[in-house]
């Protein structure tokens, strides 16, 4: 069957819509978080792996960064393993890291692999141990006045080093990478995904950092996504409490990397088939750009 004029009008519209998009950043590397519904819902699953295929096939080098919140929790329930929680972040003990990295280094990392395969794109799949990529050391939360809290295996990002993914971006290979990380100490830290993400952009000098969520992006008090938005007036939204709770620390860790050199960060709804392409290849966008070039969208 073939199209009618009209859809065929729309189809070329976005085809050439895209083009300078695809002109200007090929070569470019773009770091991207997956996570959310996007992990857990098939059809978004696949979506996502099509959108970071075409990325390759067009020149773009994208890296994935995944988390795996809740796989982590559903084996944890089935082993009898109760989850502690501090400030939302989960306390991981020696007998719940190994579960973490069961999960995230084999289980669902290879659930992403598989998939951009499917896809006819190439993938590897990594955790912050292989080539030495990621070194960890233990987060250290402030308490309540006697002392850290002791949130267990739970790290930040002591240093990068990117020769495997140097390497990978001169390939035809996207690397899919875990958030475990090795420490200088010999133990295994669990690191939220979203901050090993804005990591590898600022050391990369990624063109972008994509935070893929379960929201539509930053929203004003009427429910209008802000977007476009300068470091100053994140700073600003943040200091007048419109950017609090649960979004603060995903919009902390975008602002970070721009501030850094990132040339632009942005939060989109992993609910959204395709979005990733939505947000990268047309002029309106979908979701919160964050950015310190005075340009309207990318």
């Amino acid at each position: 069957m073939s199209l009618s004029l009209e859809a065929a009008g729309n189809v070329a519209r976005v085809l050439t819509e895209s083009l300078p998009y695809i002109q200007r950043f090929t070569g470019c590397t773009f770091v991207i978080k997956f996570g959310g519904n996007a992990m857990t819902d098939p059809a978004l699953h696949e979506s996502f792996a099509r959108d970071v295929v075409l990325m390759k096939l067009v020149g773009m080098n994208p890296i994935v960064v995944h988390g795996g919140g809740p796989q982590i929790g559903k084996l944890l329930d089935r082993l009898q393993i109760e989850s502690e929680f501090i400030d939302g972040m989960r306390v991981t003990d020696e007998h719940t890291m190994d579960v973490v990295e069961m999960v995230l280094g084999a289980s669902v990392n290879k659930e992403i692999v598989d998939s951009i395969h499917r896809n006819g794109g190439k993938a590897v799949g990594l955790t912050g141990k292989d080539g030495g990529l990621l070194t960890a050391r233990k987060l250290k939360m402030a308490g309540d006045g006697n002392g850290h809290k002791d949130m267990g295996q739970v790290g930040e990002v002591a240093s990068i080093d990117t020769d495997v993914l140097d390497m990978l971006s001169q390939s035809d290979y996207i690397p899919v990478i875990a958030p475990v990380a090795g420490g200088e100490d010999g133990k295994t830290y669990n690191i939220n995904a979203d901050l090993v993400a804005g990591k590898l952009a600022e050391v990369l000098r990624a063109e972008k950092l994509i935070l893929l969520t379960n929201v539509a992006g930053l929203m004003d008090g009427d429910g209008t996504i802000l977007t476009g938005l300068s470091t100053q007036q994140v700073d600003e939204l943040i200091a007048n409490g419109v950017i609090y709770g649960g979004m603060l620390p995903k919009i902390q860790c975008a602002l970070d990397a721009v501030k850094a050199g990132v040339n632009s960060a942005h939060i989109i709804d992993g609910r959204v088939a395709h979005v990733s392409l939505l947000e990268i290849f047309t002029d309106e966008g979908v979701g919160t750009l964050i950015t310190n070039r005075n340009v309207h969208r990318q």
